[in-house]
């Protein structure tokens, strides 16, 4: 699948729905110089204002739910409009209702919605992330045209039993199957401990256009950094909109965050997240 064009224009205007840290590379500190660096003209839309990431165990957040009513019902009586929008982290279900009705009119329009649902990992929820939110991140998936949750949160917009030892490709690509159902999206699981992979986790996609599926392994560096997630949708969107296809874009991601992983692994305090400026000559 390519995205580069729709509607026989070039998609630059890029919108990034996702919280602020004042400390830490993380979400919108670590999407804005990627995507910059890329080309992309973008405009923010925060859904949290964080004082550090969460790694921390002590940290403030403001959640902007009535800022973004307000912004948005603006925005639409200046009649601005995107050729993307992008959402990740969203502080509350009405935030999420809000996004789901915004994305869907958007959509209408042509705009491309690409949605990371930042719900859990490691088979749970994120602390302070309750049931209701998985049901609303199912209504921006229903209008999303490129889906990428990690393999716990696959799990648990599918309804499907979370193994951390492994499951089989086929039960991936049935996985999935069920989230390129929920709206006709293409989709993109990070973080998958396949069997047949001996060992190494993978990174499964579907587009959902061309019906073709991907396996993607790569031998898992065990070291956690906060926002690698979000480098990681910033180089696969910024390429699927340069014209990548979805298996190219997904693999030039997982090489250049692996890399950065490896080249940081020796940091004192990882809880700040990956320098990106440091990097964007690679990217």
């Amino acid at each position: 699948m390519t995205v580069t064009e729709k509607n026989g224009t070039d998609r630059n205007k890029l919108l990034l729905v996702n919280d602020l840290a004042g400390y830490g590379k993380v979400a919108l500190s670590a999407m804005l110089p990627i995507l910059s660096h890329m080309g992309f003209e973008l405009f923010t839309l925060p859904t949290a204002l964080v004082s550090n990431t969460l790694d921390y165990g002590k940290f403030e957040i403001l959640d902007t739910k009535d800022y973004i009513r307000e912004t948005l019902r603006i925005w639409q009586e200046l009649g601005f409009s995107f050729d993307a929008v992008a959402t990740g982290f969203l502080a509350s279900d009405e935030e999420a209702e809000l996004l789901a009705v915004f994305c869907a009119a958007e959509r209408k329009k042509g705009t491309l919605i690409f949605v990371d649902p930042v719900l859990g990992d490691d088979g749970s929820l994120y602390h302070g992330i309750g049931e209701a939110a998985v049901e609303n991140r199912k209504k921006l998936l229903s209008v999303a045209d490129i889906v990428k949750p990690n393999y716990t949160e696959a799990c648990l917009l599918t309804g499907s039993a979370y193994d951390e030892t492994g499951i089989s490709r086929a039960d991936g690509e049935t996985l999935l199957r069920k989230l390129c159902a929920t709206g006709k999206s293409s989709v993109v699981i990070t973080s998958v401990p396949v069997r047949e992979a001996e060992g190494k986790k993978c990174c499964l996609g579907y587009d959902c256009e061309s019906g073709q599926i991907f396996c993607l392994p790569y031998e898992e560096i065990k070291v956690r950094f906060p926002g690698t997630g979000d480098i990681f949708s910033s180089i696969l969107l910024g390429d699927l909109l340069r014209g990548e296809s979805l298996e190219r874009a997904t693999a030039r991601a997982m090489r250049l965050v692996r890399a950065m992983i490896a080249a940081n692994a020796d940091r004192a305090d990882k809880y700040r997240g990956i320098p990106v400026e440091c990097y964007l000559g690679e990217i």
